[in-house]
């Protein structure tokens, strides 16, 4: 039996591990440097049929509707009336039982918990050295060691771990952009809804068929190196106010509605982290952080996630490597839409939109710039 090690309990971990519990020719240990996970935040986010499918296998169709919910259109707003530019028809990329999916993240994380027992979580430990010694020996915080076959690192765009492995000290870049997130009760479309305004955007969407919706905006906003590294000054009634007067000077969005705001500086990959041992794979935003523009970032570490546990029961690591490609396909999406919509110059924005219009109802377009991330 081989043995996998997960750092980080994270969407991408977690969705590893219970792959490996359908699978008795190998075993895992998953090790998190929380205490605790987070259940109760009601924050949204988008899994697109790519991995749904893949849920699904794991009965995620099972879940109650009620905690879901199928969006079937994405409809782009200007921000400053919310005067509806054009919409995207959802249910063409679906198929069958697997359709677009929006939730709370919480809820998702629940799901994959439960079919992980508590004793192949370990808690409060990170890892803090690694050498090759036939196995892979793993050194932990709380002065432990293991032994495994495989190592995926799964902790997040800070990953500490790529770093030991790597020797090389591999930080994210603070893209000038703080996320404002929140909760609303009401909205009046069931749809995904991005309204676009000049160095900013925010969404809307549904998380449930309980009226909860998701908001964040994405905010143009920079700062020093200090300031970047001061994490209570995020949580400043302050600095979040700062960042609603933008929203109500330039929108029509009533703001009052909003509960549970939160700030955090939006942190994206440079470049591809690499580690060559073929043994060790990346995974999630360890392996590569995106812009917040594509809402892929779930779906991607599901689906690597995936391509990793393929390759080591393949013993093929191009299966990997072929992920990796599509990660730069999603990238440069990401950064497209990034820049499209949070345009400032009137005379572009008239363009961007008349582009819209058109391209959002040209199927060969939608197919060649959605259909291949969506469907695999």
């Amino acid at each position: 039996m081989k043995k996998i090690g997960i750092i980080g309990a994270g969407i991408s971990g977690l969705y590893l591990a219970n792959i490996i519990n359908n699978n008795p020719e190998f075993d895992y240990k998953i090790f998190e440097k929380r205490s605790s996970f987070d259940l109760e935040q009601g924050y949204g986010i988008q899994l697109s049929v790519n991995s749904i499918k893949l849920l699904n296998k794991l009965r995620f169709k099972n879940l109650p509707t009620s905690e879901i919910c199928f969006p079937k259109k994405i409809n782009f707003f200007q921000s400053k009336n919310s005067k509806k530019i054009c919409d995207i028809d959802l249910q063409q990329f679906n198929d069958g039982q697997n359709r677009y999916t929006t939730l709370k993240r919480s809820i998702l994380l629940k799901f994959l918990l439960e079919n992980i027992p508590k004793d192949k979580i370990k808690l409060n430990t990170s890892l803090s050295n690694l050498e090759h010694n036939g196995k892979l020996e793993a050194y932990f915080s709380d002065k432990s060691k293991e032994n495994f076959d495989f190592l995926v690192i799964a902790d997040g765009v800070f990953s500490q771990s790529s770093s030991i492995i790597s020797k090389d000290i591999i930080k994210p870049k603070y893209n000038n952009s703080i996320a404002l997130r929140g909760q609303l009760d009401k909205h009046s479309n069931r749809d995904i809804s991005i309204f676009m305004g000049s160095n900013f955007h925010y969404v809307i969407y549904p998380v449930n068929q309980n009226n909860e919706y998701n908001f964040v905006a994405i905010l143009k906003k920079k700062l020093n190196e200090e300031e970047i590294n001061n994490e209570k000054l995020f949580e400043t009634n302050d600095f979040i106010d700062s960042l609603k007067e933008i929203l109500i000077k330039n929108s029509d969005l009533d703001l009052n509605d909003l509960k549970c705001l939160k700030a955090f500086p939006v942190f994206v990959s440079d470049k591809m982290r690499i580690i060559k041992q073929k043994n060790i794979f990346l995974s999630g935003d360890a392996l590569f952080s995106f812009f917040p523009s594509f809402a892929q970032g779930a779906s991607q570490s599901i689906e690597t996630a995936q391509d990793i546990f393929d390759s080591i029961n393949n013993n093929d690591d191009k299966i990997y490597k072929k992920r990796i490609s599509k990660i730069y396909l999603v990238n440069w999406r990401s950064r497209l839409n990034y820049l499209a919509f949070q345009l400032v110059n009137p005379l572009n924005i008239l363009i961007r939109n008349f582009i819209l219009k058109f391209l959002t109802k040209n199927k060969k377009f939608l197919e060649n710039y959605l259909g291949k991330i969506y469907r695999n």
